[in-house]
């Protein structure tokens, strides 16, 4: 098992990155999301020229607000830095689009953003299609100046359902996903990627997973809705909320289950606002802050249904259990401002014992 942090882009803590390889973890996603951090591919950058040995990506980069090339580019120049200590994470990009007002990528465009996207990657000629024309097109210069195409930037297609799994087994060298208790077990996620691989006749030797979650760690007797937990996991948690907030209003469907008896109240706090600006308090403080009224929200069910809980030697276990479900690697998020103290503490409590 190997474990990584996501981070949300900070372009004033790249010492950050320093103190999670020193802890012994293997990699730093960072979020994009033009509208709340700082530049995904900036941070990085300096991230990559301070460290020597974790691995470094966006995690996820966003099919909507960077054309297939740009992507490639910004990654080819940064293995140039730290070659071989990379990954490109892919997503749709729920927040970042959403932030803007916009819907998330469809799955057939994304696919078709995937194909030209790993062909790049490979220093392969792919047709592409920009403004209505398409052209062949290449990296140019990747061999010898300017970029790094070598060694191989590992693409992680990030998929939180069927259709998106499969086709990080069409494209993908990994795939990001979601583990219960909000996503799906880790046999079924990868039965999905094999379908894709098997619809290409691929292969999935080498091939990664990662399971984005979230940790609560807790401390002997500790209840699981304590202060420190609702101030240290309430961002994450309400990120919950944020996300299927539009699903509902957009499909006119339920909300999950596991959300239904805080639904109305939480729409009364987004009706505080007007309803052409929902997008901004509905996004804003993602993965970082809360906002009046949401913190009052969080229970221990609602912890219990969105995070995996435990003392360490729990932890332990639950993450025994997932790796024997084929689980390679353990990512989880924090943006608030104790994630220096909540790295530490997991991978001296966590870590030190798997």
């Amino acid at each position: 098992m190997q474990f990584g942090i996501c981070v949300m882009a900070n372009i004033d803590e790249i010492g950050f990155f320093n103190h999670a390889e020193t802890l012994g973890y293997d990699a730093v996603w960072v979020a994009d999301s033009q509208m709340l951090f700082s530049d995904c591919y900036a941070v990085l950058t300096l991230a990559a020229q301070q460290t020597s040995r974790i691995r470094l990506g966006p995690g996820t980069a966003i099919c909507g607000t960077r054309i297939p090339p740009v992507q490639v580019a910004a990654m080819a120049t940064l293995n140039r830095i730290a070659p071989g200590r990379l990954h490109l994470g892919i997503g749709t990009g729920n927040t970042a689009m959403r932030s803007i007002g916009q819907k998330p990528m469809r799955i057939k465009d994304y696919a078709e953003y995937l194909r030209v996207l790993r062909g790049l990657l490979r220093g392969d000629t792919v047709d592409y299609t920009y403004n209505g024309l398409t052209r062949p097109i290449k990296m140019l210069m990747h061999d010898y100046k300017y970029m790094n195409l070598e060694p191989k930037i590992p693409l992680y297609v990030s998929g939180f359902g069927p259709r998106a799994m499969r086709l990080a087994g069409e494209y993908g060298d990994g795939l990001v996903f979601a583990i219960p208790p909000r996503g799906i077990a880790v046999p079924e996620a990868m039965q999905y990627v094999q379908q894709g691989a098997e619809r290409v006749g691929r292969t999935l030797d080498r091939f990664r997973n990662c399971a984005l979650t979230n940790i609560v760690l807790l401390e002997p007797g500790e209840a699981a809705d304590s202060d420190r937990v609702i101030r240290l996991i309430g961002p994450n948690v309400m990120a919950s909320f944020y996300y299927f907030f539009d699903e509902v209003h957009e499909k006119d469907i339920e909300p999950p289950d596991f959300l239904k008896k805080y639904w109305k109240q939480y729409c009364d706090l987004v009706a505080e606002v007007p309803p052409e600006h929902w997008h901004f308090r509905t996004h804003e403080y993602h993965y970082t802050y809360m906002h009046p009224g949401e913190a009052e929200l969080i229970d221990a069910d609602l912890i219990r249904a969105t995070c995996l809980v435990g003392t360490a030697d729990e932890l332990v276990e639950q993450i025994r259990e997932l790796e024997r479900q084929g689980l390679q690697e353990l990512m989880f998020a924090t943006g608030n401002d104790e994630k220096w103290h909540v790295a530490e503490a997991f991978a001296r409590q966590v870590m030190a014992k798997l």
